[in-house]
């Protein structure tokens, strides 16, 4: 009986930590998403006091350090995260949140360590494909950084906006030329060939496309994911984004859109509320109430079920006008 009590307590201990972990990340990211760079580290540091093995997690946390002129923390935790399997590099020298550390004896030294990993991982991908997968992925996101750059600025400039908005329209369709191409000759190319930032690569440009194209590269992508060529969580975000653009409910929860006459984030409508998390935690997705938290909103299924009527019709009035 004592034995028992012991183990309990021990995975009672546990899960204690796990939650309190959970909730210091969560308002970390928080934080972050305020622009609140200072109090992102103070509660990634009280964080990985109780754990330091989240990749995702220690990335994030080396971003929140470089905006708060807090070097020394971000290159310690953006090595971390490399240490615990970070492989995104080509996102790494984009990230516009890294951009202070770049002029730093320690950023070229971190770039050299990431390299010499990736170089002994990736000895047997086909290095062509994954060379243009990866050029492309850099082409994608870069422009991305650039528009909300300008888009989330104070001092907003529509014109601005709508410039950089027609050349990222510009490079999707090349860019979409190219994975047609790619995915049409050799299918959907799992990490194993290309790695998974190439591999990822694939699902990003196809998320842009137009809906005709994600209805048809859809059936492809979930055949990747039960033969283990695709990520099962970037399936979830694409079937809910065919889902709504469809007219219908999304089945995940990973899409937001924006009330614009209260002008405030909201969850798109979802089927079954009740059974939400339950269908997150079969794609790797975390909690509903820890996805929209990150969007300032608080997660209340009963007010959702309320509220979801409205949302109906204000997504079909959006649908119209598209």
């Amino acid at each position: 009986m004592k034995k028992l009590i012991s183990l309990i307590l021990i995975v009672c201990s546990f899960s204690a930590k796990a939650q309190t972990y959970k909730k210091l990340v969560s308002k970390a990211d928080s934080c972050y998403q305020a622009k609140d760079y200072k109090m992102s580290v103070v509660y990634y540091e009280k964080a990985f006091k109780i754990e330091h093995k989240n990749k995702t997690s220690l990335y994030n946390a080396g971003c929140s350090a470089a905006q708060a002129n807090e070097n020394k923390k971000a290159f310690k935790w953006l090595n971390l995260a490399i240490d615990n399997g970070y492989e995104a590099m080509a996102y790494l020298k984009i990230d516009g949140n890294l951009k202070a550390l770049h002029d730093t004896k320690e950023w070229e030294k971190l770039l050299v360590k990431f390299q010499k990993k990736l170089d002994i991982l990736e000895r047997d991908y086909d290095k062509p494909l994954q060379k243009e997968l990866l050029a492309i992925y850099t082409d994608d996101q870069s422009i991305r950084i650039d528009f909300m750059k300008i888009y989330e600025a104070d001092n907003a400039n529509k014109k601005a906006i709508d410039s950089v908005g027609q050349i990222m329209i510009r490079r999707d369709s090349i860019n979409l030329i190219k994975i047609i191409k790619i995915l049409d000759e050799r299918g959907w190319v799992g990490k194993d060939v290309v790695g998974s930032l190439a591999n990822q690569t694939l699902y990003l440009v196809i998320q842009h496309a137009d809906l005709k194209y994600q209805q048809k590269y859809l059936p492809m992508m979930r055949e990747a994911v039960k033969n283990g060529n695709a990520n099962a969580r970037n399936l979830a975000y694409l079937e809910d984004r065919i889902a709504l653009r469809e007219g219908r409910k999304q089945i995940y929860g990973s899409q937001y859109s924006k009330n614009k006459a209260t002008n405030k984030w909201y969850i798109s409508p979802l089927i079954d509320p009740d059974n939400i998390d339950k269908r997150r935690a079969e794609v790797g997705l975390g909690t509903m109430a820890e996805s929209a938290a990150k969007m300032n909103i608080e997660w209340d299924v009963e007010a959702y079920k309320k509220e979801l009527p409205e949302l109906e019709r204000i997504m079909l009035a959006e649908n119209k006008k598209n």
